[in-house]
Protein backbone atom coordinates (compact mmCIF):
# COMPACT_ATOMS: atom_id res chain seq x y z
CA UNK A 1 0.00 0.00 0.00
CA UNK A 2 1.31 3.40 -0.99
CA UNK A 3 0.93 6.55 1.11
CA UNK A 4 2.49 10.00 1.05
CA UNK A 5 3.42 12.66 3.57
CA UNK A 6 3.77 16.39 2.99
CA UNK A 7 6.57 18.08 4.88
CA UNK A 8 9.01 15.28 5.61
CA UNK A 9 12.16 16.34 7.45
CA UNK A 10 15.28 17.53 5.67
CA UNK A 11 17.18 14.65 7.25
CA UNK A 12 14.80 11.95 5.99
CA UNK A 13 14.64 13.44 2.51
CA UNK A 14 18.40 13.96 2.15
CA UNK A 15 19.20 10.49 3.49
CA UNK A 16 16.94 8.95 0.85
CA UNK A 17 18.38 11.06 -2.00
CA UNK A 18 21.98 10.32 -0.97
CA UNK A 19 21.32 6.59 -0.94
CA UNK A 20 19.52 6.48 -4.26
CA UNK A 21 21.00 5.92 -7.72
CA UNK A 22 19.77 9.43 -8.65
CA UNK A 23 21.77 11.44 -6.11
CA UNK A 24 21.98 15.05 -7.24
CA UNK A 25 22.51 18.49 -5.77
CA UNK A 26 19.26 20.01 -7.01
CA UNK A 27 17.20 17.52 -5.02
CA UNK A 28 19.10 18.23 -1.80
CA UNK A 29 16.95 20.04 0.74
CA UNK A 30 19.46 22.91 0.95
CA UNK A 31 18.88 23.83 -2.70
CA UNK A 32 15.51 25.27 -1.65
CA UNK A 33 17.43 27.61 0.69
CA UNK A 34 19.36 28.89 -2.30
CA UNK A 35 16.12 29.35 -4.27
CA UNK A 36 14.36 31.05 -1.39
CA UNK A 37 12.40 33.32 -3.74
CA UNK A 38 10.37 30.19 -4.42
CA UNK A 39 8.23 28.32 -1.92
CA UNK A 40 9.19 24.75 -1.04
CA UNK A 41 7.59 21.47 -0.03
CA UNK A 42 9.24 18.11 0.57
CA UNK A 43 6.96 15.16 -0.17
CA UNK A 44 7.78 11.61 0.87
CA UNK A 45 6.11 8.56 -0.69
CA UNK A 46 5.93 5.31 1.27
CA UNK A 47 5.20 1.66 0.63
CA UNK A 48 4.09 -0.10 3.80
CA UNK A 49 5.79 2.61 5.85
CA UNK A 50 9.09 2.57 3.97
CA UNK A 51 10.19 5.65 2.01
CA UNK A 52 10.40 4.69 -1.68
CA UNK A 53 10.28 8.10 -3.43
CA UNK A 54 10.84 11.72 -2.51
CA UNK A 55 10.57 15.13 -4.11
CA UNK A 56 11.77 18.56 -3.09
CA UNK A 57 9.37 20.88 -4.91
CA UNK A 58 10.00 24.53 -5.72
CA UNK A 59 6.77 26.53 -5.88
CA UNK A 60 6.60 29.71 -7.98
CA UNK A 61 3.87 32.26 -7.31
CA UNK A 62 1.99 33.37 -10.42
CA UNK A 63 -0.56 36.15 -11.04
CA UNK A 64 -4.11 35.81 -9.65
CA UNK A 65 -2.98 33.63 -6.77
CA UNK A 66 -1.94 30.74 -9.00
CA UNK A 67 1.34 28.80 -8.77
CA UNK A 68 3.53 26.37 -10.68
CA UNK A 69 5.45 23.40 -9.25
CA UNK A 70 8.99 22.69 -10.37
CA UNK A 71 10.92 19.56 -9.35
CA UNK A 72 14.53 19.94 -10.55
CA UNK A 73 16.18 16.59 -11.34
CA UNK A 74 13.32 14.76 -9.63
CA UNK A 75 11.17 13.26 -8.26
CA UNK A 76 13.67 10.64 -7.14
CA UNK A 77 12.13 7.19 -7.50
CA UNK A 78 12.26 3.93 -9.44
CA UNK A 79 10.85 5.06 -12.79
CA UNK A 80 10.55 1.45 -13.95
CA UNK A 81 8.03 0.73 -11.20
CA UNK A 82 4.89 1.83 -13.03
CA UNK A 83 2.61 1.51 -10.02
CA UNK A 84 4.90 3.71 -7.95
CA UNK A 85 5.26 6.31 -10.71
CA UNK A 86 1.48 6.41 -11.16
CA UNK A 87 0.95 6.92 -7.42
CA UNK A 88 3.61 9.63 -7.15
CA UNK A 89 2.27 11.64 -10.09
CA UNK A 90 -1.38 11.33 -9.08
CA UNK A 91 -0.49 12.36 -5.52
CA UNK A 92 1.56 15.30 -6.71
CA UNK A 93 -1.35 16.40 -8.85
CA UNK A 94 -3.69 16.37 -5.82
CA UNK A 95 -1.21 18.40 -3.78
CA UNK A 96 -0.70 20.82 -6.67
CA UNK A 97 -4.45 21.42 -6.97
CA UNK A 98 -4.58 22.40 -3.30
CA UNK A 99 -1.76 24.88 -3.95
CA UNK A 100 -3.60 26.25 -7.03
CA UNK A 101 -0.80 25.10 -9.34
CA UNK A 102 -1.48 25.29 -13.07
CA UNK A 103 1.05 22.58 -13.88
CA UNK A 104 3.98 20.58 -12.52
CA UNK A 105 7.30 20.80 -14.36
CA UNK A 106 9.93 18.15 -13.65
CA UNK A 107 13.08 16.77 -15.25
CA UNK A 108 14.05 13.35 -13.87
CA UNK A 109 17.64 12.42 -13.14
CA UNK A 110 17.46 9.80 -15.90
CA UNK A 111 19.98 9.65 -18.74
CA UNK A 112 18.97 9.12 -22.34
CA UNK A 113 22.56 8.23 -23.18
CA UNK A 114 26.15 8.95 -22.22
CA UNK A 115 29.52 8.77 -23.89
CA UNK A 116 33.15 9.67 -23.53
CA UNK A 117 34.62 12.31 -25.82
CA UNK A 118 35.12 11.04 -29.40
CA UNK A 119 33.38 7.75 -28.61
CA UNK A 120 29.99 6.40 -29.62
CA UNK A 121 27.08 7.14 -27.30
CA UNK A 122 25.80 4.37 -25.03
CA UNK A 123 22.00 4.40 -24.92
CA UNK A 124 20.04 3.83 -21.72
CA UNK A 125 17.80 0.87 -22.65
CA UNK A 126 15.14 1.89 -20.10
CA UNK A 127 14.91 5.55 -21.15
CA UNK A 128 12.30 5.24 -23.90
CA UNK A 129 10.04 3.03 -21.76
CA UNK A 130 10.22 5.61 -18.96
CA UNK A 131 9.35 8.43 -21.37
CA UNK A 132 6.43 6.47 -22.84
CA UNK A 133 5.06 5.61 -19.40
CA UNK A 134 5.20 9.25 -18.27
CA UNK A 135 3.40 10.31 -21.45
CA UNK A 136 0.75 7.61 -20.90
CA UNK A 137 0.20 9.05 -17.42
CA UNK A 138 -0.67 12.45 -18.89
CA UNK A 139 2.72 14.16 -18.89
CA UNK A 140 3.77 16.28 -21.85
CA UNK A 141 7.39 15.65 -22.86
CA UNK A 142 9.35 18.59 -24.22
CA UNK A 143 11.36 16.12 -26.26
CA UNK A 144 15.02 16.12 -27.25
CA UNK A 145 15.37 19.88 -27.25
CA UNK A 146 18.15 21.29 -29.40
CA UNK A 147 18.84 24.59 -27.60
CA UNK A 148 20.17 24.99 -24.06
CA UNK A 149 17.75 27.84 -23.44
CA UNK A 150 14.71 25.60 -23.93
CA UNK A 151 15.22 23.87 -20.57
CA UNK A 152 15.64 25.18 -17.05
CA UNK A 153 18.48 22.75 -16.36
CA UNK A 154 20.95 21.76 -19.09
CA UNK A 155 19.91 18.60 -20.90
CA UNK A 156 23.56 17.83 -21.65
CA UNK A 157 26.23 18.00 -18.97
CA UNK A 158 29.96 17.26 -18.75
CA UNK A 159 30.85 15.00 -15.84
CA UNK A 160 34.32 14.02 -14.61
CA UNK A 161 34.65 10.84 -12.56
CA UNK A 162 37.28 10.34 -9.87
CA UNK A 163 38.16 6.90 -11.17
CA UNK A 164 41.01 7.38 -13.62
CA UNK A 165 41.19 11.19 -13.39
CA UNK A 166 44.85 12.20 -13.41
CA UNK A 167 46.92 14.88 -15.08
CA UNK A 168 48.76 12.16 -17.03
CA UNK A 169 45.50 11.08 -18.71
CA UNK A 170 44.89 14.53 -20.17
CA UNK A 171 46.09 15.50 -23.61
CA UNK A 172 49.62 16.74 -24.15
CA UNK A 173 48.29 20.22 -24.98
CA UNK A 174 46.31 20.50 -21.75
CA UNK A 175 49.20 19.19 -19.65
CA UNK A 176 51.36 21.87 -21.26
CA UNK A 177 48.79 24.55 -20.38
CA UNK A 178 48.84 23.43 -16.74
CA UNK A 179 52.66 23.47 -16.72
CA UNK A 180 52.63 26.94 -18.30
CA UNK A 181 50.40 28.25 -15.51
CA UNK A 182 52.64 26.74 -12.85
CA UNK A 183 55.84 27.96 -14.50
CA UNK A 184 54.46 31.49 -14.76
CA UNK A 185 53.81 31.61 -11.03
CA UNK A 186 50.06 31.04 -10.92
CA UNK A 187 49.02 30.06 -7.39
CA UNK A 188 45.97 27.97 -6.43
CA UNK A 189 44.01 28.46 -3.21
CA UNK A 190 40.95 26.73 -1.80
CA UNK A 191 38.61 28.50 0.57
CA UNK A 192 35.13 29.92 1.02
CA UNK A 193 34.21 33.31 2.52
CA UNK A 194 37.88 34.36 2.54
CA UNK A 195 37.99 34.16 -1.27
CA UNK A 196 34.49 35.46 -1.92
CA UNK A 197 35.36 39.05 -2.89
CA UNK A 198 38.00 37.96 -5.40
CA UNK A 199 35.61 35.37 -6.84
CA UNK A 200 32.82 37.95 -7.22
CA UNK A 201 35.32 40.29 -8.92
CA UNK A 202 36.10 37.57 -11.49
CA UNK A 203 32.42 36.88 -12.07
CA UNK A 204 31.87 40.58 -12.77
CA UNK A 205 34.75 40.48 -15.28
CA UNK A 206 33.09 37.49 -16.96
CA UNK A 207 29.74 39.24 -16.97
CA UNK A 208 31.20 42.30 -18.69
CA UNK A 209 33.18 40.23 -21.21
CA UNK A 210 30.21 38.13 -22.30
CA UNK A 211 27.63 40.95 -22.00
CA UNK A 212 25.43 38.76 -19.82
CA UNK A 213 23.77 39.23 -16.45
CA UNK A 214 25.06 36.92 -13.73
CA UNK A 215 24.73 37.00 -9.95
CA UNK A 216 26.28 39.26 -7.32
CA UNK A 217 28.36 38.60 -4.24
CA UNK A 218 25.29 38.19 -2.00
CA UNK A 219 24.07 35.25 -4.08
CA UNK A 220 27.48 33.57 -4.06
CA UNK A 221 27.58 34.02 -0.29
CA UNK A 222 24.14 32.42 -0.05
CA UNK A 223 25.43 29.38 -1.95
CA UNK A 224 28.30 28.96 0.50
CA UNK A 225 26.08 29.56 3.54
CA UNK A 226 23.48 27.05 2.31
CA UNK A 227 26.13 24.32 2.03
CA UNK A 228 28.47 24.86 5.00
CA UNK A 229 31.44 22.48 4.87
CA UNK A 230 30.03 21.22 1.56
CA UNK A 231 31.25 24.04 -0.67
CA UNK A 232 34.52 25.59 -1.75
CA UNK A 233 35.98 28.25 -3.99
CA UNK A 234 39.03 27.50 -6.11
CA UNK A 235 41.03 30.66 -6.87
CA UNK A 236 44.03 31.13 -9.14
CA UNK A 237 46.05 34.27 -8.50
CA UNK A 238 49.36 35.84 -9.45
CA UNK A 239 51.88 37.83 -7.41
CA UNK A 240 52.80 40.50 -9.94
CA UNK A 241 55.92 41.70 -8.11
CA UNK A 242 57.34 38.18 -7.79
CA UNK A 243 56.59 37.38 -11.41
CA UNK A 244 58.16 40.68 -12.53
CA UNK A 245 61.36 39.98 -10.59
CA UNK A 246 61.63 36.52 -12.18
CA UNK A 247 61.11 37.94 -15.67
CA UNK A 248 63.73 40.62 -15.18
CA UNK A 249 66.25 37.93 -14.21
CA UNK A 250 65.34 35.92 -17.31
CA UNK A 251 65.66 39.00 -19.51
CA UNK A 252 69.04 39.94 -18.09
CA UNK A 253 70.30 36.40 -18.68
CA UNK A 254 69.02 36.42 -22.27
CA UNK A 255 70.61 39.80 -22.96
CA UNK A 256 73.95 38.60 -21.54
CA UNK A 257 73.77 35.50 -23.74
CA UNK A 258 73.05 37.62 -26.79
CA UNK A 259 76.01 39.87 -26.06
CA UNK A 260 78.33 36.85 -25.79
CA UNK A 261 77.32 35.30 -29.09
CA UNK A 262 80.21 35.12 -31.54
CA UNK A 263 80.32 34.94 -35.32
CA UNK A 264 80.04 31.16 -35.24
CA UNK A 265 76.62 31.15 -33.54
CA UNK A 266 73.78 30.06 -35.80
CA UNK A 267 71.51 32.93 -36.97
CA UNK A 268 68.46 30.94 -35.82
CA UNK A 269 69.78 30.89 -32.25
CA UNK A 270 70.34 34.63 -32.33
CA UNK A 271 66.83 35.20 -33.70
CA UNK A 272 65.28 32.96 -31.05
CA UNK A 273 67.12 34.82 -28.28
CA UNK A 274 65.95 38.17 -29.64
CA UNK A 275 62.37 36.89 -29.79
CA UNK A 276 62.67 35.66 -26.20
CA UNK A 277 63.84 39.11 -25.09
CA UNK A 278 60.89 40.69 -26.93
CA UNK A 279 58.45 38.26 -25.25
CA UNK A 280 59.94 38.94 -21.82
CA UNK A 281 59.89 42.70 -22.42
CA UNK A 282 56.23 42.55 -23.44
CA UNK A 283 55.20 40.69 -20.28
CA UNK A 284 57.38 42.94 -18.11
CA UNK A 285 55.63 46.03 -19.52
CA UNK A 286 52.26 44.35 -18.94
CA UNK A 287 53.08 43.65 -15.28
CA UNK A 288 54.59 47.10 -14.69
CA UNK A 289 51.39 48.70 -15.94
CA UNK A 290 49.26 46.72 -13.50
CA UNK A 291 51.67 47.31 -10.63
CA UNK A 292 51.51 51.06 -11.34
CA UNK A 293 47.73 50.81 -10.78
CA UNK A 294 48.33 49.59 -7.23
CA UNK A 295 47.81 45.90 -7.93
CA UNK A 296 50.19 43.35 -6.44
CA UNK A 297 48.39 40.02 -6.07
CA UNK A 298 45.59 39.69 -8.63
CA UNK A 299 42.89 37.01 -9.04
CA UNK A 300 42.97 35.38 -12.47
CA UNK A 301 40.35 32.62 -12.44
CA UNK A 302 37.93 31.02 -10.00
CA UNK A 303 35.23 28.41 -9.56
CA UNK A 304 32.57 27.82 -6.91
CA UNK A 305 31.59 24.22 -6.18
CA UNK A 306 28.83 22.68 -4.06
CA UNK A 307 28.81 19.12 -2.74
CA UNK A 308 26.06 16.68 -1.84
CA UNK A 309 26.10 12.96 -1.20
CA UNK A 310 29.52 12.25 -2.69
CA UNK A 311 28.95 14.48 -5.70
CA UNK A 312 30.42 17.88 -6.53
CA UNK A 313 29.06 20.49 -8.94
CA UNK A 314 30.95 23.41 -10.41
CA UNK A 315 28.15 25.98 -10.14
CA UNK A 316 29.93 29.13 -11.30
CA UNK A 317 33.25 29.98 -12.93
CA UNK A 318 34.85 33.27 -13.89
CA UNK A 319 38.13 34.63 -15.19
CA UNK A 320 39.93 37.86 -16.06
CA UNK A 321 40.44 37.74 -19.83
CA UNK A 322 43.20 40.36 -19.62
CA UNK A 323 45.46 37.75 -17.94
CA UNK A 324 44.63 34.99 -20.42
CA UNK A 325 48.30 34.39 -21.25
CA UNK A 326 48.77 32.71 -17.85
CA UNK A 327 46.47 29.76 -18.72
CA UNK A 328 44.83 30.11 -15.30
CA UNK A 329 41.35 28.88 -16.32
CA UNK A 330 42.48 25.40 -17.37
CA UNK A 331 44.67 25.12 -14.28
CA UNK A 332 41.78 26.23 -12.05
CA UNK A 333 39.25 23.78 -13.48
CA UNK A 334 41.76 20.92 -13.22
CA UNK A 335 42.55 21.73 -9.59
CA UNK A 336 38.85 22.13 -8.82
CA UNK A 337 38.16 18.57 -9.95
CA UNK A 338 41.21 17.18 -8.19
CA UNK A 339 40.29 18.94 -4.94
CA UNK A 340 36.71 17.64 -5.20
CA UNK A 341 38.02 14.09 -5.49
CA UNK A 342 40.49 14.63 -2.63
CA UNK A 343 37.46 15.56 -0.52
CA UNK A 344 35.89 12.18 -1.26
CA UNK A 345 33.53 12.98 -4.12
CA UNK A 346 33.04 10.33 -6.79
CA UNK A 347 32.17 12.72 -9.62
CA UNK A 348 32.28 16.38 -10.43
CA UNK A 349 29.74 17.97 -12.69
CA UNK A 350 31.41 20.64 -14.82
CA UNK A 351 28.00 21.98 -15.82
CA UNK A 352 26.01 22.13 -18.99
CA UNK A 353 27.24 22.07 -22.58
CA UNK A 354 25.53 22.96 -25.84
CA UNK A 355 23.06 20.34 -27.09
CA UNK A 356 24.78 20.10 -30.47
CA UNK A 357 28.17 19.54 -28.81
CA UNK A 358 29.84 22.24 -30.85
CA UNK A 359 29.87 25.47 -28.85
CA UNK A 360 32.38 27.20 -26.61
CA UNK A 361 31.26 25.47 -23.42
CA UNK A 362 31.65 22.06 -25.01
CA UNK A 363 35.05 22.80 -26.53
CA UNK A 364 36.46 24.11 -23.26
CA UNK A 365 35.07 21.36 -21.01
CA UNK A 366 35.92 18.59 -23.45
CA UNK A 367 39.60 19.34 -22.78
CA UNK A 368 39.24 17.47 -19.49
CA UNK A 369 37.92 14.27 -21.10
CA UNK A 370 34.57 14.26 -19.29
CA UNK A 371 31.68 11.96 -19.90
CA UNK A 372 28.93 13.74 -21.83
CA UNK A 373 25.58 12.84 -20.27
CA UNK A 374 22.27 13.54 -22.01
CA UNK A 375 19.16 13.63 -19.81
CA UNK A 376 15.70 12.66 -21.03
CA UNK A 377 14.58 16.25 -20.42
CA UNK A 378 11.59 18.09 -19.04
CA UNK A 379 7.99 17.04 -18.59
CA UNK A 380 4.90 19.08 -17.80
CA UNK A 381 2.04 17.50 -15.88
CA UNK A 382 -1.10 19.64 -16.41
CA UNK A 383 -3.13 20.35 -13.29
CA UNK A 384 -5.54 23.13 -14.26
CA UNK A 385 -7.74 23.66 -17.35
CA UNK A 386 -5.75 26.89 -17.74
CA UNK A 387 -2.53 24.92 -18.22
CA UNK A 388 -2.16 25.43 -21.98
CA UNK A 389 -2.55 29.22 -21.80
CA UNK A 390 -0.20 29.34 -18.81
CA UNK A 391 2.40 27.22 -20.60
CA UNK A 392 2.32 29.48 -23.68
CA UNK A 393 2.88 32.52 -21.45
CA UNK A 394 5.65 30.73 -19.55
CA UNK A 395 7.41 29.69 -22.78
CA UNK A 396 7.29 33.22 -24.22
CA UNK A 397 8.63 34.68 -20.98
CA UNK A 398 11.44 32.12 -20.82
CA UNK A 399 12.52 32.83 -24.41
CA UNK A 400 12.65 36.56 -23.72
CA UNK A 401 14.70 36.06 -20.56
CA UNK A 402 17.13 33.70 -22.31
CA UNK A 403 18.04 36.47 -24.75
CA UNK A 404 19.25 38.74 -21.95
Amino acid sequence: MYTYKVGISQEEHDHFIKNSSQTNLLQSSSWAKVKNEWGNERIGFYQDGQLVASASILIRSLPLGMTMFYIPRGPVMDYQNKDLVNFVLSSLKKIAKRKRALFIKFDPFILLNHHQIDKEAIDNPQAQDIINNLKNLGCEWLGQTTDMGENIQPRFQANIYADGFTEENLSKKIRQSIRTAKNKGVMIQFGDDDLLEDFAFLMKKTEDRKSIHLRGIDYYRKLLDSYPKQSFITLASLNLAERLAELEKQKEKAQNNLAKFGDNVKPSKIDNTKKEIERLSDEIAFLQEHLSQGNEIVPLSGTLSLEFGGTSENIYAGMDEEFRRYQAAIYTWFETARHAFDRGNIWQNMGGVENDLSGGLYHFKSKFKPEIEEFIGEFNLPVSPLYHLANIAYTIRKKRRSKH
